[in-house]
C-alpha cells in the first residue's frame, strides 16, 4: 500500500490525523503527481477548511491540467459557498477531462439552476437520469426542472418512476400533485398527491397551502 491507499483507507475510516499524514507522505514522496494535492483537498474540504483546501486543489491543476477529479472537488467547495457560475465552468472542466459517473453533470446542473438559469442545466439533468436511471434525487430534480420548464408529459414519467420505486417520497407527491393542478383538469389526482405529501411530511406547509387552494377552485 502506497501513501495515497493507506490515506484513503484513513479517510474513509474517519481518521482524518492518519489520513493527513499519509497524504503529506505521498506529496513529499511525489511532489510533481496531483493526486496527493487531491486527495489532501478532498480531506481538507470534508474538515471544512475550504481556504486550504483551494490552495491543494489549485497546486494539482498546476501540476496537471487534466486532473479532472481536482476540477471536481475544486467545483464542490465553489458550489457550497454559492459561487455557483465558478462552479459550472469547474464541473464543465472536469467532464470535458472525462470524469466518470453521473454527478458532474447532476451538480452542473444544480449550479445552473441555482442561478436561474433553467434551460441551460435542462441538457446536463438529463445526462445525469441517463447516465444513473435508477438514482431518485436526480430522477427527482430532472423531473422537478422539467415542471419548470412546463415539460409536462416528460415530467410526469419522471415523478412516476420515483414514486414507483419510492412511493413515501413526499417531495415526489408534491410535484405530481402540482403538475396536475397546473396543467391537467384532473383535480382528484392533484389532490391525492398533495395530500400525500403533507401527510408524510406534517412540516410540508407548501403542500397543505396548494392542496387549500385546489380544493377551492374545484369546489
Amino acid at each position: 500500500m502506497d501513501f495515497n491507499e493507506i490515506g484513503i483507507k484513513a479517510f474513509q475510516e474517519k481518521r482524518y490525523e492518519d489520513a493527513a499524514k499519509a497524504f503529506t507522505g505521498a506529496i513529499e514522496n511525489n511532489p510533481n503527481e496531483a493526486i496527493g494535492y487531491i486527495n489532501f483537498g478532498n480531506l481538507l474540504a470534508v474538515m471544512n477548511d475550504a481556504e486550504r483546501a483551494e490552495r491543494f486543489f489549485q497546486k494539482a491543476i498546476t501540476i496537471d491540467e487534466t486532473a479532472a477529479t481536482a476540477y471536481y472537488g475544486l467545483a464542490n467547495l465553489y458550489y457550497n459557498t454559492e459561487r455557483f457560475i465558478e462552479a459550472a465552468k469547474l464541473y464543465q472542466k472536469s467532464i470535458d477531462h472525462g470524469i466518470e459517473g453521473a454527478d458532474a453533470y447532476y451538480m452542473l446542473a444544480k449550479s445552473f439552476e441555482r442561478e436561474e438559469k433553467v434551460k441551460l442545466a435542462l441538457p446536463y439533468m438529463q445526462r445525469a437520469a441517463e447516465l444513473a436511471p435508477d438514482d431518485l434525487q436526480i430522477r427527482l430534480s430532472y423531473g422537478i426542472l422539467l415542471c419548470t420548464l412546463e415539460m409536462f408529459d416528460l415530467a410526469k414519467v419522471e415523478l412516476e418512476y420515483v414514486l414507483e420505486k419510492d412511493e413515501k417520497n413526499a417531495d415526489a407527491h408534491y410535484n405530481l400533485g402540482v403538475l396536475y393542478a397546473v396543467s391537467t383538469e384532473q383535480s382528484e389526482q392533484a389532490l391525492h398527491h398533495l395530500k400525500a405529501a403533507y401527510t408524510l411530511q406534517p412540516e410540508f406547509t407548501q403542500a397543505k397551502y396548494i392542496y387549500d387552494m385546489v380544493s377551492q377552485r374545484f369546489n
